[in-house]
């Protein structure tokens, strides 16, 4: 497969993308210049931003990569087997660019990363996302190598080993919301499986993209064997959206059910409040109804119908990542809270705050397209 190698379209691609890491840059410049609390908007009363959301949004992007692709050379499924490598580069970088994205939130990430090794808190559910997550990114790699050289057990061990830290990791990541007491609307059992599911729409829609883009593109037809493999993902893309749209349905109903105190304010915020517009165009529109339209109907069931429910799906989650963290916060912890609005406290991304998220998917998306274009990724099988 090829991206666009010897096409105007790839040039393009590849100057927007390069732009965007521009812009990554100068935010990140502006950060390091005049310091967080000049250039962010979050505040003592909402401590996580787009930032954290951008975060997630990577990490899980690269979880589901990583379930997906073990599909193929760990479970068997021949059809999956071509996508290993492709979706192994891609989850490592989505990991690397999600650290990047968190490390910008955080004010001394390296001392952090030093404390987490010398001073352990083995209670902190955020000491093990790192520490399962670094993991995770290890295990990533030797699989990765293990694909290359095509040595089939080592990358089959590495995969099973993979998968099982992928999951750890990943349901640990919903811990770090579902055990905050102090968060109605993130406290509970519910984010850890919530994550793992909504992990396997976004690997699935990514790898739905990958495959188009490196055949459909270049002006050649598309293999008939790509061609079944986009059809046999878009009915597996589709029960996963199905079974997403259950869990949706099923994280309102507690917020409303009852008037919960503070959860049912932030549920509110969400259905009708200050992040309404992003819940219904965004997660439920884009994120859910056309892809599972588009896939449900066997005539738009097609390579370019599966890649754009991708597509569609893709923009939808990162902003049901933001609105899951941004929510969560909206309910003020503390009494006599001067800068309410309607009850709710206020956020919204600063301009250096995009710019950091505008970087970190444009430098995760242009180091792929570099290892697209230098690496031998076709399978081997």
């Amino acid at each position: 497969m090829t991206l666009l190698k010897h096409r105007p379209s790839f040039k393009l691609w590849v100057g927007v993308l390069a732009i965007g890491v521009v812009v990554g840059i100068v935010g990140t410049g502006n950060v390091l210049l005049n310091g967080h609390s000049a250039v962010y908007n979050v505040t003592r009363e909402i401590p996580w931003g787009i930032l954290i959301a951008t975060y997630v949004f990577l990490v899980v992007s690269s979880t589901g990569l990583c379930l997906v692709s073990s599909l193929g050379h760990v479970f068997g499924i021949e059809k999956f087997d071509f996508i290993g490598k492709r979706a192994i580069i891609l989850a490592i970088l989505t990991l690397l660019c999600g650290f990047g994205a968190i490390g910008m939130e955080l004010t001394h990430p390296i001392r952090m990363g030093l404390y987490t090794i010398i001073s352990p808190n083995f209670s902190s559910p955020i000491w093990w996302m790192g520490t399962l997550y670094g993991l995770y990114l290890v295990l990533l790699c030797a699989e990765l190598f293990f694909l290359m050289k095509g040595m089939h057990k080592g990358a089959f061990a590495m995969g099973m080993i993979g998968f099982i830290a992928a999951i750890t990791a990943h349901s640990n990541l919903g811990a770090v919301f579902g055990l905050l007491e102090a968060r109605p609307y993130w406290h509970g059992s519910f984010l850890p499986i919530y994550f793992i599911v909504s992990a396997l729409v976004s690997g699935g829609a990514i790898v739905s993209m990958i495959v188009y883009f490196n055949h459909k593109t270049t002006g050649e037809p598309m293999p008939q064997k790509y061609e079944d493999f986009m059809g046999t993902l878009g009915k597996l893309q589709a029960l996963f959206l199905l079974i997403l749209v259950f869990f949706v349905v099923w994280k309102i109903i507690p917020g409303l059910y009852g008037h919960p105190p503070e959860k049912y304010e932030a549920t509110v915020a969400v259905l009708s409040g200050p992040l309404a517009f992003n819940f219904w165009f965004f997660e439920v529109l884009l994120g859910l109804a056309i892809p599972v339209i588009l896939l449900l109907n066997k005539k738009t069931r097609t390579p370019y119908g599966v890649m754009m429910a991708g597509l569609s799906s893709t923009v939808g989650i990162f902003f049901m990542r933001y609105d899951l963290v941004i929510a969560g916060q909206l309910v003020s912890m503390r009494e006599g809270t001067a800068d309410l609005v309607g009850g709710l406290l206020q956020y919204s991304p600063s301009v250096t705050e995009i710019a950091i998220v505008i970087g970190a998917i444009s430098t995760c998306l242009l180091l792929y397209t570099i290892a697209e274009r230098l690496l031998p990724l076709e399978s081997d099988h």
